[in-house]
């Protein structure tokens, strides 16, 4: 007889307790990481600021936030913690996201990525967004481009 595990996950609104975790994710994620404090920050404004957090056999293993801007939403920070990447975690993360965002009225969505990170490209892509635009010099830690890219919902 096989011993078959149940998986769950859950994506929830981020809550304060939730924040050294995602603190984690996001230094094993970025060259650059926000800090528990910008989190802090973000998650006050709360009249247009979003946060979500993916919750896997109960472990936080990735976020999510954006700005509602009238009817647009820009995401400003999205991960995966690199152990759990390439499981559809990113896209049912993303795929949420965006059917929240259709639920507060927003047309289009917007982000920027790294011009090197192409597994966040495919995922993006994979969901709808299509790239409009460079930006250079985006990352000041690198002097990287970003790629933007925008959804219409």
């Amino acid at each position: 007889m096989k011993d078959h595990q149940t998986i769950k996950i859950n994506i929830r609104p981020m809550q304060e307790d939730d924040i050294s975790e995602v603190e984690s994710i996001e230094r094993a994620s970025f060259p650059s990481p926000w800090t528990s404090r910008l989190f802090y920050l973000e998650m006050k404004k709360k009249e247009f600021a979003y946060y979500y957090i993916l919750e896997f056999n109960g472990k936080v293993v990735g976020y999510t936030g954006y700005w509602k801007v009238q009817d647009e939403a820009h995401i400003v920070t999205f991960a995966i913690h690199p152990f759990y990447r390439r499981r559809g975690l990113g896209k049912l993360l993303l795929s949420y996201i965006l059917e929240e965002t259709k639920k507060k009225g927003i047309k289009k969505v917007t982000l920027e990525v790294r011009e090197s990170n192409y597994p966040a490209q495919k995922l993006y892509e994979r969901v709808g967004f299509k790239k409009v635009a460079i930006r250079p010099g985006y990352y000041h830690d690198t002097g990287e481009d970003a790629i933007i890219y925008w959804k219409t919902c």
